[in-house]
């Protein structure tokens, strides 16, 4: 029995030390990279070449063409390249999108029949501030329900108030001076809604030359003959250029042709 044990315990020593002599081997693991990562878009002038052989296309995706989008519920929201640019110190003129004017009046018109929101006037006009014949509007301008003033239009049977813009907050309570334009001296701009909550402009393109049309703020009253009634294009801006003669201009939408705008031209007699 002594041999025995003294036999089983050098097999054990024995064990140990061959246990020891083999070095440790950590477990080994294979991790493969990613066959086809999604990177993002190449922020530059990107050449694409479609599969059926159309035209090469060159299209700036870079920061200095990204746009912040317009605030949910806003006149532009659901309108197409509409935003304040990224970065706008980086933005040559020629790349302005629609919805942008570049250093100068961004110009909103109610919506068209039988559509929601609304449509931007698009372009370039000359800044009226320095230009003869224009009346900044300023705070003690405000009558105390928050009008400019009150716009009448006998032949139509038509008296609203006027409020300052023409986003879809001040055309809810009446018709809209385009901001950046003059209130009183030189070319006065207001846009109006021709259908729906609020119909104060529907009958304006029915206007003949000579119709009296007359606006009063708390710089008096000035009295207009219509000089014309046109329908323009939606990128026409030139009727909101400065004037040295005394006039207003009126805008609306044209029913089911959201291209175009009617504009009714009056003078100070």
């Amino acid at each position: 029995m002594k041999k025995l044990r003294t036999l089983l315990s050098t097999m054990l020593c024995l064990c140990t030390m061959c246990a020891l002599a083999f070095p440790a081997h950590a477990l080994e693991y294979n991790i493969n990279a990613p066959g086809d990562p999604e990177y993002g878009k190449p922020t530059s002038f990107e050449p694409v070449v479609t599969a059926d052989g159309g035209a090469m296309k060159n299209e700036d995706v870079s920061k200095n063409a990204a746009l912040i989008p317009p605030g949910f519920g806003t006149p532009t929201s659901n309108m197409l390249n509409t935003g304040n640019y990224l970065t706008p110190n980086l933005v040559p003129s020629q790349m302005a999108g629609a919805g942008q004017v570049n250093g100068t009046v961004a110009v909103v018109m109610p919506p068209a029949s039988g559509s929601t929101g609304s449509y931007p006037i698009t372009g370039t006009s000359t800044s009226p501030s320095t230009t003869p014949g224009f009346t900044e509007v300023t705070s003690d301008l405000y009558y105390s329900d928050g009008s400019l003033g009150t716009l009448k239009i006998p032949s139509i049977g038509l008296t609203v108030k006027v409020f300052e813009g023409t986003g879809s907050a001040p055309l809810l309570k009446g018709a809209g001076h385009f901001e950046g334009s003059s209130i009183w001296a030189g070319n006065c701009c207001i846009a109006g809604h021709n259908r729906g909550v609020r119909n104060d402009f529907g009958k304006i393109h029915t206007l003949k030359v000579g119709s009296t049309i007359t606006f009063t703020t708390k710089l008096g009253t000035r009295t207009y003959a219509v000089t014309g009634v046109n329908k323009v294009s939606v990128n026409d801006v030139s009727g909101l250029e400065p004037s040295s003669v005394n006039m207003i201009s009126l805008y609306t939408c044209v029913m089911n042709q959201p291209a175009y705008r009617w504009h009714v031209t009056a003078q100070e007699v």
